[in-house]
């Protein structure tokens, strides 16, 4: 998983409606009132990057001077290359408040030589937040060299500027702090991190409701690959998809072009002769092989096997029909799956045909059903009623009996494993249609292959599909096609399209 929970649960406490700016607002006054416990006089001296955490020692330098310390601000970026709205709506009102009286300054950095030697007794490090890769950038290399050279306490703003907060690893240089004063909740690689570099560590409250990390929204989309620019075709992903019968030749395609427009560079749809040929008029972007009979046979499993060795993840069930051969195929092929680790999706009729006790251990499983084939799948004989709390519970009893990942549908989608449970509210009462069950399976088969976990790629897949099923409605209203839905995945996937 990529280091962007903070990232992440700040745009979806935004989502559900708490500004920005309210928590900026309360992130830069714990460090003003960390730095006052440090010293109540003095001056401070407060390093800003471009981005939200720079933005947090905006805000601390103000209240900084309310507390009748001088402030000297560094700022480390020209200000037309602030990334945050918020955080250069901050730096407007520090300027505005100049000339101060007493000592105040702002000191732009250009390059790493106009940054001096500092003389402080407390100096806050504001220059980089969550997202740090590689090697430092200049002037914030220079920057954070001159921080731990200097004679001061220095207090770090989330993480210590440099510091990997998945791992705790230093891949250049970072800054050594005497404390870290990090939101809403500790992250991982604070506890694994070296105490040299991260000081005392204080996780402070700023606001964010638990809500942001249970309901999905916009942030969780920072969990999604950045693709190599270096890459080349296949590398951000391979799918097999392996569906399709003599009645039904639309939804495998409707998977296969889901997981396209998701990101997948190759999809592979495996069908029975009675579909491929409608397969191969649907779209030239996918590649259909061609399996003998009118349905998914066992005569097809070592064929279907080296489709998916070449492949990095597999979705079965679109469209499959619910022949027993088939079934009898697809137990086979999860039997071996199972034994490499494969990542792999069952959906629609693979659920009425596999049951929970047939991948009771498979791990890199997501299934997606809705209620009535989660009742199935897990042999359920009776309803699960009361509130939604309560039922929740009882779907993570029912869903633990697997070690996979549920997806399962619904006005509000749930997704679970081994106790985790994320809960998404997009979608509409237009995607109803049939088909929008296959382009979920897609999406989520789709991020499988490009490498997030399956319970990271059923809960985005989620996300994603709802958000693009709202889109078409807004332009096709009740009349949505299944097959509409695909023009607007590349939006839903983008954090721009919801205003943040």
């Amino acid at each position: 998983m990529k280091p962007v929970d903070m990232n992440a649960a700040d745009r979806n406490a935004e989502y559900l409606g708490i500004p920005g700016l309210s928590l900026m607002e309360n992130a830069g006054r714990v460090i003003a009132e960390e730095v006052r416990g440090v010293t109540s006089r003095g001056r401070v001296a407060v390093f800003c990057g471009p981005g939200g955490n720079g933005g947090d020692g905006f805000v601390a330098a103000r209240h900084l001077l309310n507390m009748g310390f001088d402030v000297d601000v560094y700022l480390l970026a020209h200000p037309s290359r602030i990334r945050s709205g918020d955080a250069l709506q901050n730096l407007r009102v520090l300027e505005a408040m100049q000339p101060h009286p007493g000592g105040f300054n702002i000191i732009m950095i250009n390059d790493s030589s106009d940054i001096p030697e500092v003389d402080a007794d407390v100096i806050v490090d504001a220059i980089l937040g969550t997202g740090v890769h590689g090697r430092i950038r200049e002037p914030y290399r220079s920057a954070i060299k001159v921080i731990n050279r200097a004679d001061s306490f220095r207090v770090s703003v989330d993480v210590p500027s440099g510091l990997n907060p998945a791992d705790g690893t230093v891949e250049d240089v970072a800054v050594s702090a005497d404390l870290t004063v990090t939101f809403h909740r500790m992250k991982d690689g604070l506890r694994e991190a070296d105490p040299a570099v991260t000081g005392e560590v204080v996780v402070a409250d700023i606001g964010i409701p638990g809500a942001a990390e249970v309901f999905l929204g916009p942030g969780d989309l920072l969990r999604l690959p950045s693709r190599d620019p270096g890459s080349h075709k296949g590398e951000n992903g391979r799918v097999l998809v392996v569906g399709g019968s003599r009645y039904y030749s639309g939804a495998p395609a409707l998977a296969g072009l889901s997981a396209l427009r998701v990101g997948a560079d190759l999809v592979t749809v495996a069908c029975p002769t009675r579909a491929a040929a409608a397969l191969r008029s649907t779209s030239p972007d996918l590649i259909v092989r061609e399996l003998e009979g009118d349905h998914i046979s066992l005569g097809a499993v070592d064929e279907i096997m080296e489709l998916a060795e070449a492949s990095d993840s597999v979705l079965m069930g679109c469209g499959a029909g619910t022949d027993p051969e088939t079934g009898e195929a697809f137990l086979r092929i999860i039997g071996e799956l199972e034994g490499t680790g494969k990542p792999l999706v069952l959906d629609a009729d693979a659920l009425k045909l596999v049951h929970a006790s047939d991948v009771a251990g498979y791990r890199e499983l997501v299934v997606t059903p809705h209620m009535g084939e989660f009742r199935k799948f897990f042999s359920l004989k009776s309803e699960i009623y009361g509130d939604m709390n309560e039922r929740i519970t009882a779907f993570q009893s029912v869903s633990s009996r697997i070690r996979g990942t549920v997806l399962l549908k619904g006005r509000t989608d749930i997704i679970l494993q081994e106790g985790r449970v994320r809960l998404n509210r997009t979608g509409c009462p237009a995607m109803t249609v049939g088909g929008t069950g296959d382009c979920l399976a897609g999406v989520t088969v789709g991020l499988m292959a490009m490498g997030l976990s399956p319970f990271d790629s059923a809960a985005l897949a989620s996300f994603i599909n709802g958000s693009a099923g709202e889109m078409a409605a807004d332009r096709y209203g009740d009349g949505l096609k299944a097959s509409d839905i695909l023009e607007f995945i590349p939006r839903a996937m983008k954090i721009e399209s919801y205003g943040l």
